[in-house]
C-alpha cells in the first residue's frame, strides 16, 4: 500500500482538514491547523507531503521522525500542527487497514467512557448561571469558563473581584458535585495570577488553565508552590521537550492539543511523560470533529487521563459546528457528560467528504481579535 494523494480543505468556522489517500482506496483524515494561521499550516502540509507520496502509510513512527527531524530547522507550532494532522490521518489509515480503532493499536482501552466538559461564557454572572444550567440539563458534569477578558497588567481590586464573582456564580450553579475549570488564557501576569489564585481557592476549581503565557513557563514553579489549585497548561506547546520543564515545575494537568503537538504519536508520549510527574492528561480541543476523534482515541488508551475538551456550541462555531462535517454523529453522542467508547476502525468518524469539499470552496479567513489596554498598548487575548 502506498500514499498516492494528500489534500487539504479550509472549512468554516476556522478549521483545516487533510485527506490522505492510498492506492488501495483506504483514506485517512486529519486536522492540521493553527487557529488564525490555517493558510500557513496548509502550505506546510503541502511541503511535508513531498516526504509521504509513494510511501507506505503504515510506517507511522518512521514518518513522524522524518517529518519532524528531516529538516535542519525543526519545531514550532506551524510545523508541529502540520505533522499532527498528517499523523492523525496515518493512524486513521492504520486502524481502517487493520480493522481496529486507534485505541486498540495504542494498547487497548483502559476505560469504557471518556468524561468531557462543555464551554460556557464567563462574561456576566447572570448569563453564566443560565448557560451552566443548560449544560447541566444536557448531562454535563463539568464546564470551563474564561476567567476574564482584557485586564490591567496588575489587576485592580475591581478586576480581581469580578473574576471571583464569576467563578462563585459558576460554583453556585454547579453545586459541590460538579466541576468548573477556569481558563486564564495567559491574560494575567504572574503577579496577578498569584493574587487571583489565592481568592479562587475556596471555590475549588478543577484546574486553572494558562495562568501565564507559555513563554513565561519558567514562572510556573512559583505559582504552583503558592496555590493548592491544580494548574494546567499546554495548548500552545508543541512537543515533549516543551512539556518537560512545565511538568517539572509542578503543573498538575497537561493539555497538549492533538492538532498542535505532533498528533496521536507525540501526545501519547507526552501523556507518558506527564505520568512520571504524577500529572494528568486533559487534551485541548476547541476544534473540529477529526481533532476530537483523535483526542478520544488517545483518552481511551491513556491511564492518566482526566477530562476532554470539546467544541459543541462553543462561541467560535458560528457558521459550522462540531457535527457539521460528519456522516454519522453517533461517535459524539455524549451520555451523562461522557463519550461512550467507539470501536469503529481508525479514528472512528465518517467524514462527509462532499460537505467538506463544498465548504472548502468558500473557505475562511478566521483571525483572533487583537486587544488593547485603555492606554492603547497591546493586551493579551
Amino acid at each position: 500500500m502506498k500514499i498516492t494523494r494528500i489534500e487539504t480543505f479550509m472549512v468554516p468556522p476556522r478549521w483545516l482538514f487533510c485527506r490522505v489517500e492510498t492506492d488501495d482506496g483506504v483514506v485517512g483524515w486529519g486536522e492540521p491547523v493553527v487557529e488564525g494561521r490555517a493558510e500557513v499550516v496548509r502550505a506546510a502540509v503541502d511541503v511535508l507531503a513531498e516526504q509521504l507520496i509513494g510511501k507506505d502509510p503504515l510506517r507511522i513512527q518512521d514518518h513522524w521522525q522524518i517529518l519532524t527531524k528531516g529538516g535542519f530547522y525543526r519545531g514550532g507550532p506551524v510545523l508541529s500542527s502540520a505533522v499532527a494532522g498528517l499523523d492523525q490521518a496515518l493512524w486513521d489509515i492504520a486502524g481502517k487497514t487493520y480493522g481496529a480503532p486507534v485505541h486498540a493499536l495504542l494498547g487497548g482501552p483502559v476505560r469504557e467512557r471518556v468524561r468531557v466538559y462543555a464551554w460556557v461564557g464567563g462574561d456576566e454572572p447572570a448569563a453564566l448561571a443560565e448557560q451552566i444550567a443548560a449544560q447541566v440539563e444536557a448531562g454535563f458534569t463539568a464546564v470551563k469558563m474564561n476567567g476574564a477578558g482584557a485586564v490591567s497588567p496588575l489587576t485592580t481590586p475591581a478586576e480581581t473581584a469580578a473574576v471571583v464573582d464569576r467563578v462563585a456564580a459558576a460554583r453556585e450553579a454547579l453545586g459541590p458535585d460538579r466541576d468548573v475549570a477556569v481558563d486564564f488564557h495567559g491574560r494575567f501576569t504572574a503577579a496577578s495570577s498569584r493574587r487571583i489564585l489565592a481568592e479562587l481557592a475556596p471555590l475549588h476549581p478543577l484546574f486553572v488553565e494558562e495562568p501565564v503565557v507559555p513563554e513565561q513557563s519558567h514562572l510556573l514553579a512559583r505559582l504552583a508552590a503558592a496555590t493548592d489549585i491544580p494548574l494546567a497548561t499546554g495548548e500552545r506547546l508543541s512537543g515533549r521537550a516543551e512539556f518537560l520543564p512545565v511538568l517539572a515545575a509542578g503543573v498538575a494537568v497537561a493539555q497538549p492539543d492533538l492538532s498542535h503537538a505532533g498528533g496521536v504519536s507525540e501526545v501519547t508520549r507526552i501523556a507518558s511523560l506527564a505520568d512520571t510527574y504524577g500529572a494528568l492528561l486533559a487534551p485541548h480541543c476547541p476544534l473540529g470533529p477529526i481533532a476530537l476523534a483523535a483526542s478520544l482515541q488517545v483518552a481511551f488508551a491513556t491511564p492518566n487521563f482526566l477530562i476532554q475538551e470539546q467544541s459543541r456550541g462553543i462561541h467560535y462555531n458560528k457558521s459550522a459546528d462540531l457535527l457539521t462535517y460528519l456522516v454519522d454523529t453517533e461517535p459524539f453522542r455524549f451520555v451523562d457528560g461522557h463519550a461512550p467508547r467507539c470501536d469503529a476502525p481508525g479514528l472512528g468518524v465518517d467524514v462527509d467528504e462532499k460537505a467538506v469539499r463544498a465548504a472548502d470552496r468558500d473557505g475562511h479567513a478566521w483571525r483572533n481579535p487583537v486587544w488593547r489596554h485603555a492606554d492603547g498598548s497591546f493586551a493579551e487575548w
